[in-house]
């Protein structure tokens, strides 16, 4: 193993890497301002839902949050050139990681991907070349890498795709009800609106969607087909940039491609001055134990996540527990009647909540279809009346489409959600079975 993971190779794809990732990270930063979506997300609400055990991680006052993309743009263009990387890189993953886990009402799979990817990059020797770090101190200067530098892309990209693959894997979407769901959305496009909405692109999404993400790495590290790989990596991340408009991501994963690749095709690409390593050097560090045993526990840790919802209880496309942090990608289209109604425990006085005087449409509308923000909803009402000395019960009335299908009730209209307890790894008995009669 350890000729493995410590054998030197050359570090032309890691450079080049940094350079497009601070890149892609510095657009994302400032796209979050320029696009909107800080403002609808992080400066308008009244309040986030964060990730549940993480209340006091809250969004900056007034328009802190625009210099907080502001200060997380400039990392990356630090990361980019190479300035200060250990300290640009870990600043970055940190700022990322809060605003993460602030507010999950824009939760995307490719955000925590973000988070995890950027917690790598700290840890790699990215900036040995090509930056402004070495040109400052020649002593860190080099053009190789442990060859676990290069694995550990590859191995968690791996976990990602299969995962993105086999959750597939299910009735709603291999008879394209979801695929069509997805397309259907998008019929207002100009120019390929109504082309989505042919039969044939339903089954390239469905059927295209499951073998790219199940073939593409095993495809891209096999030198015969390799390039024809890559070019399907384009179309395949063009088609989701357009038609899904997922951010950075498409761009982050084309940019995977050089790990894939050999160095002196890297090296002639983009670091024509960069001599290339030729060396076979093995060298151990003094910490190699402690090194394995944290690089096959994350790994461990990254197989398990997705796999939570297996133990428990139910449908984990209806009752979302497990869902996240899971490669569950634009699986499912979900709709939901939700009202919430306030009950005075002194008087008995009963009061029925609109909605809109405390959440965003985008809230609203996850709050109306997902258990948790129901959940902390109801956390939030209670915690409203307290300040006004009334001690509540909430309860909810829910009806959720799932995939198009009929109605079915999701949460028990007897429970009292502002009373209840959270648990992260145990199924709530208040969301009502997924297998119940359903309701037109």
């Amino acid at each position: 193993m350890n000729k493995f993971l410590f054998r030197h190779i050359d570090n032309s794809s890691l450079v080049v890497f940094r350079i497009f990732f601070g890149a892609l990270i510095f657009l994302e930063s400032v796209g979050a301002i320029f696009t909107g979506w800080l403002r609808r997300t992080l400066i308008e609400p009244q309040f986030t839902f964060n990730f549940i055990g993480f209340d006091w991680l809250q969004p900056l006052p007034g328009k802190w949050m625009y210099v907080y993309y502001i200060v997380m743009g400039l990392m990356g263009i630090f990361v980019m050139l190479g300035y200060k990387y250990k300290i640009s890189m870990l600043s970055f993953t940190l700022l990322w990681s809060a605003t993460y886990f602030m507010q999950k009402s824009s939760y995307n799979n490719h955000y925590y991907f973000l988070m995890i990817l950027s917690a790598i990059m700290v840890i790699l020797p990215a900036h040995k070349y090509a930056s402004i770090d070495a040109k400052n101190d020649s002593n860190i200067k080099s053009i190789s890498m442990p060859n676990w530098c290069r694995w550990v892309f590859i191995i968690q990209l791996f976990i990602l795709y299969t995962y993105a693959s086999i959750a597939k894997l299910y009735p709603d979407w291999l008879d394209l009800s979801v695929p069509e769901l997805l397309m259907k959305a998008k019929e207002n496009y100009a120019l390929i609106g109504n082309v989505l909405q042919y039969k044939f692109m339903h089954y390239l999404v469905a059927y295209g969607g499951i073998l790219f993400d199940g073939l593409i790495i095993p495809l891209l590290l096999w030198k015969r087909t390799r390039k024809i790989a890559f070019f399907a990596s384009i179309f395949f991340h063009l088609f989701n940039s357009v038609v899904f408009q997922v951010g950075i991501f498409p761009y982050l994963s084309l940019a995977f491609a050089v790990f894939f690749f050999e160095p002196r095709i890297i090296q002639k690409l983009f670091l024509k001055q960069k001599p290339i390593y030729d060396g076979n050097k093995i060298d151990v560090p003094n910490y190699a134990s402690t090194f394995k045993g944290i690089f096959i526990l994350y790994f461990i840790v990254q197989i398990a996540l997705p796999l939570r919802h297996h133990f428990i209880t139910d449908d984990v496309l209806w009752t979302e527990e497990g869902h996240r942090m899971s490669w569950r990608m634009m699986l499912r289209s979900k709709r939901g009647n939700t009202s919430f109604k306030v009950v005075d425990k002194a008087t008995n006085k009963v009061t029925k909540v609109r909605l809109r005087e405390y959440l965003t449409g985008k809230q609203m509308r996850s709050v109306s279809a997902k258990p948790d923000f129901m959940w902390q909803f109801a956390q939030r009402l209670k915690d409203i009346y307290a300040e006004k000395g009334i001690d509540i019960e909430v309860y909810v009335s829910s009806y959720i489409r799932v995939n198009g299908k009929p109605s079915k009730q999701l949460i028990d209209p007897e429970v009292d959600l502002a009373n209840e307890e959270w648990n992260h790894f145990k199924h709530h008995d208040w969301i009502l079975p997924s297998n119940q009669d359903e309701n037109n």
